[in-house]
């Protein structure tokens, strides 16, 4: 694992280099690569260029750790309003087997932090996004959060998904529970997306070292891939990727049955190389104003940006 990684997720939670961060010159161009904008507007250009090339995309409207009922209301409103720009854009060029388009929530965006009528408010929220992304005929898909919102992110989960079959759930293989949930969540034959993990989580909840995560997420990937489930693999990792195409041919897995998804601005090519193979593959396209903890993620995962951050320091 990357050594600078926990310095960099502290950082995350920093007012000082937050500030220095979203004013530095230096930056525009560093989130730029990985948030295609701040307005819906930019986000359906990039969207649509996507879709055109036979990418499936997945939408975030950033934002998280919502203590405030007014912006949970707002970040449904800006769900709504973007499910309806979505379903103007072309999705011809999208091979079959799934809805190209999707949206992906975090449920402390929806309110699960507002006290201790929390969490039943972000599920309702999640509920009030299904029931519109099925008019419309788009899909959605749970994030994960730290690992003190997964029981409840679940939970919420497990209320919806009877009325909503294709809602997605993530799951973090880098946390020791991963195993188990992906055992329910195959048994019931749910869209799993499976990540390594981008949260800063202690050694009593989370492997640490890179050789434990990896070979957790293997083995949650075979638990999917032998299971009921739809598994999602989200991953930019070769060797993972590999092992996935691998295990859907064991399991007699074609395109419309497992998906491969990786982030805007990481690995375009191999995006690229994958959809024109004919493998189902979405984007994960984040966009809106609160794109500071999500860049701080992504910094933590790709040594090559540190050099973009180290001289954002530097220059103030």
């Amino acid at each position: 694992m990357n050594p600078l990684r926990p310095a960099i997720l502290a950082a995350a939670g920093s007012d000082r280099v937050k500030q220095i961060l979203t004013t530095s010159p230096v930056t525009a161009s560093m989130v730029g690569r990985f948030v295609p904008g701040e307005t819906r507007t930019e986000l359906v250009a990039a969207a649509r260029e996507l879709l055109a090339s036979g990418r499936a995309v997945s939408v975030d409207f950033l934002g998280e750790y919502t203590t405030d009922r007014g912006r949970a209301d707002a970040a449904v409103a800006e769900y709504l309003a973007l499910i309806n720009d979505l379903t103007a854009l072309d999705t011809g060029a999208v091979p079959a087997g799934a809805a190209p388009l999707e949206v992906s929530v975090k449920l402390s965006a929806l309110g699960q932090w507002l006290g201790a009528d929390g969490p039943a408010i972000a599920a309702e929220n999640l509920r009030v996004l299904c029931t519109k992304a099925a008019e419309a005929g788009v899909w959605v898909t749970v994030d994960a959060e730290d690992h003190t919102t997964t029981a409840a992110t679940l939970a919420a989960i497990r209320q919806v998904r009877p009325d909503y079959p294709w809602l997605g759930t993530v799951v973090q293989a880098y946390l020791f529970r991963s195993e188990d949930d992906c055992r329910g969540l195959a048994s019931a034959g749910a869209r799993v997306r499976l990540c390594k993990g981008a949260y800063k989580e202690p050694d009593t909840v989370a492997h640490q070292r890179r050789a434990e995560v990896d070979s957790a997420y293997l083995r949650c990937l075979r638990i999917l891939m032998h299971g009921a489930a739809r598994p999602l693999v989200a991953s930019h990792d070769p060797a993972l990727i590999a092992a996935a195409a691998e295990l859907a041919a064991r399991t007699g897995r074609g395109p419309g049955e497992f998906e491969y998804q990786m982030l805007y601005g990481i690995r375009a090519d191999e995006q690229s190389r994958l959809a024109g193979q004919g493998d189902f593959v979405r984007v994960y396209v984040p966009y809106g104003t609160q794109w500071y903890g999500y860049l701080m993620r992504r910094l933590a995962e790709r040594p090559a940006n540190l050099a973009f951050f180290a001289r954002a320091l530097a220059g103030r």
